[in-house]
């Protein structure tokens, strides 16, 4: 996935409504100093200095979705205490739709708390109940599912094993998404993985799958070799297995693997990284993303997570800043309409007026940049409409372009005069200039007002039409001739 494409797939993420259905619990944070032995026993005395509570379980999964930008929902089951309320409470705050979170007061809200001192986890105590909920429960969660299951674009389903997820509740879960066509992404745990047949993709990692498919994996072909049990034995449509330092290897039913590499740069606390994959995967398989590219945007964010201390979540910027590290200038330029429209609705409200123009700028020349300059100096911001390949060739025959689309668009937008390239397919940029609605439309001086598209629609809005001449004697095709005069 290139830059621009990920942007796109942000715009697209803040629409899908994202369904949580898993183990809610709590994490603790107990930070202090570890500098004496106790006199009581040979162990350490942790004298704390800040605490944290945070999201944890399926919480966790909620909150990276929510930082993604999606709306969510949560489905579970919680106890009638503290802890529950608590969890309810931050939901709320975060604007999470807690309708089908059902208590009962037979339960405990899981609570894990950590002890650290030193970056360091000393302990770690856990309170919570394991046991499978009622049938009462799991009555409700089917109910909530039956009647709301088609207003969400994706089922995620994380599994810590602490009794939520059922295998009533999780082949309900399974066979209402098929008959919706809703993608059912699950995090998996155990080694029994037959109550998760006919699951869209499940997400285990390396020890998880070796377990599960009864294969030791030891190089790329044991690797493939648990993979083919697992999608044949669970009749999956893809499975993503994480690989710790050696990345992600992604599995589909047609017989096509993927070996992702990691992207980690440091890695200071790996908890919380799978809930992260599998969030970032199930919203790219939501938002429109083949499993691919969707695992390719995880891997990203896997490796963003894991350099931070405790169960976090990765944000669409850090996404974006890692993408942005071959091409940092040019990239950052580079956009699709529905993300650049939404970039200028900012820009005009801060007062900034907007410059469009657009062509072919094949076999980029000095005419093209006076032209360029001159088109910046009418407002704040330059926006170039860039034809694609195909509208060139329909244009100006099958011989041209000569340098392709990607390419143009990486060397305009190293221009200091140009702010934005947008590619457009179409014969004619009106679609551009509809959606922008430009203060200034500029076009080369061997048009006539009358002639250039857009100018009426521009003029209606008060915008105004700038012709500017090209330099004399400076043009793609004249510098093509002289290649073919000299070189034939």
């Amino acid at each position: 996935m290139d830059r621009k494409n990920i942007e796109s797939f942000f715009v697209r993420a803040a629409k899908v409504r994202a369904l949580v259905i898993g183990d809610l619990m709590l994490d603790e944070y107990l930070w202090g100093r570890a500098e004496r032995i106790s006199p009581e026993a040979p162990v350490q005395v942790v004298d704390i200095v800040a605490e944290d509570l945070r999201l944890g379980g399926a919480g966790n999964v909620v909150n990276n979705l929510c930082a993604l930008g999606c709306r969510v929902s949560v489905c579970s089951v919680i106890g009638a205490d503290d802890n529950g309320t608590h969890l309810c409470h931050v939901f709320s705050g975060m604007g999470v739709d807690t309708d089908a979170v059902f208590e009962d007061p037979a339960r405990r809200t899981g609570k894990k708390t950590r002890v650290l001192a030193a970056h360091q986890q000393i302990v770690r105590i856990d309170r919570e109940s394991t046991e499978e909920i009622s049938a009462a429960c799991e009555g409700r969660i089917i109910a909530y599912l039956e009647a709301e299951g088609a207003s969400f674009q994706v089922f995620v389903v994380s599994d810590y094993l602490k009794g939520v997820l059922t295998p009533r509740v999780l082949q309900a879960i399974i066979s209402i998404g098929k008959r919706l066509g809703i993608p059912v992404v699950i995090d998996p745990k155990g080694s029994d993985y037959e109550k998760y047949r006919g699951g869209t993709i499940i997400t285990p990692n390396r020890k998880e799958a070796e377990q599960a498919s009864r294969t030791t994996i030891a190089d790329d072909a044991s690797l493939c070799a648990a993979a083919s049990r697992l999608l044949a034995e669970l009749d999956l449509a893809a499975l993503l297995i994480t690989r710790s330092e050696a990345g992600m290897s992604l599995f589909n039913a047609n017989g096509q693997t993927l070996h992702i590499p990691t992207v980690a740069r440091e890695v200071f606390d790996v908890t919380g990284a799978g809930d992260t994959v599998l969030a970032v995967l199930s919203l790219g398989l939501a938002a429109g993303l083949d499993y691919a590219d969707a695992a390719r945007l995880a891997n990203i964010a896997a490796g963003i997570v894991v350099g931070k201390l405790g169960t976090s979540t990765v944000s669409p910027a850090e996404i974006m800043a890692e993408v942005s590290r071959d091409h940092r200038d040019s990239d950052t330029k580079i956009k699709n309409l529905d993300v650049l429209s939404g970039l200028m609705e900012a820009e005009k409200r801060r007062g900034k007026r907007i410059v469009f123009t657009n062509g072919c700028f094949d076999l980029l020349h000095v005419g093209h940049v006076k032209y360029l300059q001159k088109a910046r100096s009418f407002g704040d911001l330059l926006i170039l409409g860039l034809n694609s390949d195909a509208s060139i060739r329909r244009l100006k025959g099958e011989k041209r372009p000569l340098i392709g689309e990607d390419e143009r668009a990486h060397i305009l937008a190293a221009l200091d005069c140009i702010d934005y390239v947008v590619v457009f397919t179409e014969d004619t940029p009106i679609d551009l200039i509809t959606a922008l609605k430009p203060d200034v439309l500029v076009k080369g001086g061997d048009y006539s007002l009358e002639g250039v598209v857009g100018r009426e629609l521009v003029e209606s809005y008060g915008g105004r039409v700038e012709l500017v001449s090209f330099v004399d004697g400076k043009s793609t095709t004249s510098i093509i001739e002289k290649i073919l005069e000299s070189y034939s």
